[in-house]
């Protein structure tokens, strides 16, 4: 079995190079989601046209028709939907990180990157090099061993329930005054920068009543000496239940978008779109992976990049090149739409709301004489001046109207391995002594998002830290027409218009759509 195995890969090997090369989409618009792992415990969908495509419906999902052995019968009745509000006010919460290309080890602990000052109703997680980025892994098969492993570890620190026993441990102590058992803690805490007056006056009307009260005790206890900062984790203290919405992997790059369960059903039109910007312009050791969604009728895009390295002059002008050719290049696929639904974006920049995140390899401009001494200070706004992607943005050349959050923590990249140290402040280092600088980002575009919160995590497990932000997110509800639930691309065949023998009206979009009970 193995040796028929090793022959079909190798085999394989041509035909996937070939395609690489060439730059021939292979599954492009291909994801992972929850539906699509699930769904299959559900009825299917009774439809008078649909042939050899059927609809995966969840157990608990009322006001469809479905098919059983004796014929249609009409689900249970609807119960009475929930009072209509103009507006609607979510958190999500958006997370990068530079692995390196290890894969994750049983037990790894992203507790700390996942927590947030306030509880999250989504969460946007991007990784780049999730595999290292050799020939084989560039140019071969792809191997998602590795994304594999991180969504169990996301799954399982969104959802189980030793999340809910660390954060009430983490509760209680930051209520009691400082003790040796809390140095870990204190630790964390002493890199989270303490947020301004003005600041928390404007979270007040993002953020619910309590939960400012929370972040404000937070911010409190955080200039006294000692002080651990309670964090919140998936919901706590009333811990929601997350699903994959979905995840997508080229090459090294990963993204994956969880959201609450109720949440679920108010999410349409999930597409993805790859971009190779790597060797010659196309492969995709360097590039992005993008998700377009719709919730409630407002679209979202989120865009996980890994642009190109280097710290020499000029390399800043390539990395441009990276992010114009991504907001070029990027096409989300269209597909039958009901007539009362609204067109959904092709491009990036034509979504109602776009998160941008990544290792946008963006270093300090060459010539800062004074690094050393400023990282020795933590002087980090000095050293922010020679950033070079703030230069480049406030000279028009890049990112132009998008938005990013104010830095106030130390530079992402490049520690030693398992240690707090910088590269280059270790003389006897075989690594290269690139210098230290803020290549994690997290940016935005479009109304309706406020940044909450942006800082970065302490897992010591590659040679990056992780970098989060908190986002209140706005939603105007007055435009909704009707309500949708959560649809993969839809492939039609000439048929597909209902037929008018059939004597029910369907009253939603086709919730999965799988040709021959394969999911795509």
């Amino acid at each position: 079995m193995r040796t028929d195995m090793r022959k079909n890969s190798k085999s394989s090997w041509p035909k996937v190079i070939a395609r690489k090369w060439l730059n021939i989409p292979s599954g492009a618009d291909e994801f992972q989601s929850d539906y699509a792992v699930n769904g299959e415990t559900g009825d299917r969908r009774k439809s008078c046209c649909d042939q050899d495509y059927h609809s995966i419906v969840p157990e608990n999902f009322s006001g469809w028709l479905t098919e059983t052995a004796g014929g249609i019968k009409p689900s249970k009745s609807m119960p009475e939907p929930p009072p209509v509000t103009d507006s609607l006010n979510l958190r999500m919460f958006v997370g990068t990180w530079n692995v390196g290309g290890k894969s994750p080890h049983e037990g790894l602990n992203i507790r700390d990157w996942l927590s947030s000052p306030a509880p999250a109703d989504i969460y946007v997680l991007g990784f780049q090099e999730i595999v290292p980025l050799n020939a084989g892994n560039v140019l071969g098969a792809e191997d998602n061993g590795p994304a594999a492993k991180w969504l169990s570890l996301i799954r399982e620190a969104l959802n189980s329930d030793q999340s809910d026993k660390e954060l009430a441990r983490c509760y209680s102590d930051a209520t009691e005054e400082s003790s040796p058992s809390s140095l870990q803690l204190e630790q964390q805490a002493s890199l989270k920068p303490r947020t301004s007056f003005t600041d928390l006056l404007s979270m007040e009307d993002e953020l619910g009543e309590e939960d400012f009260e929370r972040l404000l005790n937070l911010n409190s206890n955080s200039s006294e000496e000692g002080s651990p900062s309670p964090t919140y984790m998936s919901g706590s203290p009333a811990r929601q239940h997350f699903c994959l919405a979905a995840s997508k992997q080229m090459v090294g790059l990963f993204l994956c978008v969880w959201v609450r369960t109720d949440l679920y059903k108010h999410i349409s039109n999930l597409k993805v779109s790859c971009v190779g910007c790597g060797i010659m312009g196309y492969l995709g050791n360097k590039g992005s992976v993008s998700i377009s969604m719709t919730l409630h009728q407002k679209t979202f895009c989120f865009v996980c990049t890994h642009l190109t390295s280097g710290e020499k002059e000029g390399d800043e002008i390539r990395r441009n090149s990276d992010v114009a050719e991504i907001l070029k290049r990027t096409k989300f696929s269209r597909s039958f739409r009901d007539l009362r639904q609204p067109f959904h974006p092709e491009n990036i920049l034509d979504h109602n709301k776009v998160i941008w995140l990544g290792d946008l390899n963006y270093r300090l401009a060459p010539g800062c004489v004074d690094t050393h001494e400023l990282l020795k200070k933590k002087n980090w706004q000095a050293l922010l001046e020679k950033d070079q992607l703030r230069i480049e943005r406030r000279a028009g050349r890049v990112f132009s109207g998008w938005e990013e959050g104010r830095i106030c923590f130390a530079p992402t990249y490049k520690y030693l391995a398992d240690s707090d140290d910088y590269v280059v402040q270790t003389s006897n280092s075989k690594e290269k002594r690139r210098i230290p600088a803020w290549c994690d980002r997290i940016l935005w575009k479009g109304e309706g998002l406020k940044q909450v919160w942006y800082s970065r995590g302490e897992c010591r497990f590659s040679d990056h830290r992780p970098v989060y932000s908190l986002f209140s997110v706005h939603i105007n509800l007055a435009n909704k027409l009707i309500p949708t639930a959560i649809s993969c691309p839809p492939r039609f065949s000439s048929k597909s218009a209902l037929s008018s023998a059939c004597g029910a009206k369907v009253q939603a979009e086709e919730l999965l759509v799988i040709p021959g009970h394969k999911a795509a």
